[in-house]
């Protein structure tokens, strides 16, 4: 089948691509056929059609699906992949990414140690100090793209390695998606945090945002990452998002870099 026939799904029709004329912002409504095959698998992997972990059909199934060449859907899984959405391996095909893995378990995490790195740091040691239910004040609500009041989750916890505390976060979560979660769920659980969302409670986190500035530990962060008052701090404020841009952590945490710096990759 040619490249330019419209994509369609196992039994369900799917809108031909669009070619010409313009959408309601005044953008061009075209769109790249492999953009409209990625947007495709895209709302397979939000409705749950494939989890974390699981195997998606190989390029020649896909491609049979929405009647398009294996090269468009190449490209299209490339992307995801560059995404970290998908993971191809050698021999045994593309899977759904998932927070359990090593590789991906410190995708949002930017705190290196000075030496080594995060891996032969090992994983943080973490203290949960509080998870309590609460109605969301405005600002939170507006970043979480909720309504002021609506229910929200907030958790603190310090990160430590070596015995030695480096992070203290705040996060708040969106009541309904994390109904069930608890301060005991979080004790116990061992692995990273976004794979027990993803295992129990079917959220994703596949994008987030950050802002970071300096600041100065004051008399409540000082003596919970055991240093003195005034000392220099990282603040970070990171916005997680699942898919279709759907906010679903606003995360704030304080860092110390006396031993841990920031690192980011740009490109």
């Amino acid at each position: 089948m040619s490249q330019n026939t419209p994509p369609h799904s196992a039994g369900n029709t799917t809108p031909a691509p669009q070619t010409d004329g313009l959408t309601g912002g005044g953008t061009p409504a075209f769109s790249p056929l492999y953009q409209q095959i990625k947007s495709l698998i895209l709302q397979s992997l939000q409705a749950g059609e494939w989890k974390p972990g699981d195997t998606i059909p190989s390029e020649f199934d896909l491609a049979a699906r929405f009647k398009v060449s294996q090269g468009t859907v190449r490209k299209a899984i490339d992307e995801l992949a560059a995404d970290n959405l998908l993971v191809r391996r050698q021999g045994k095909g593309t899977f759904v990414a998932t927070h359990a893995e090593q590789h991906i378990q410190y995708r949002f995490l930017r705190l290196q140690p000075d030496e080594g790195d995060q891996r032969s740091e090992g994983p943080a040691e973490r203290n949960i100090i509080e998870c309590r239910r609460l109605r969301a004040p405005a600002e939170i609500a507006r970043l979480l793209g909720l309504r002021s009041g609506d229910p929200v989750l907030q958790v603190r916890r310090v990160l430590a390695f070596h015995g030695v505390p480096a992070i203290l976060e705040d996060l708040w979560l969106p009541g309904v998606p994390f109904k069930g979660l608890t301060l005991e769920t979080l004790a116990a659980d061992r692995g990273p945090m976004y794979a027990l969302f993803e295992t129990q409670f079917g959220v994703r986190m596949v994008r987030a945002e950050e802002k970071i500035k300096a600041v100065a530990a004051d008399a409540e962060s000082a003596p919970l990452l055991d240093v003195a008052q005034g000392t220099p701090l990282l603040s970070v404020e990171r916005i997680a998002h699942t898919y279709n841009d759907v906010p679903m952590e606003l995360r704030r945490g304080l860092y110390r870099t006396d031993t841990h710096h920031y690192r980011n990759e740009l490109n």
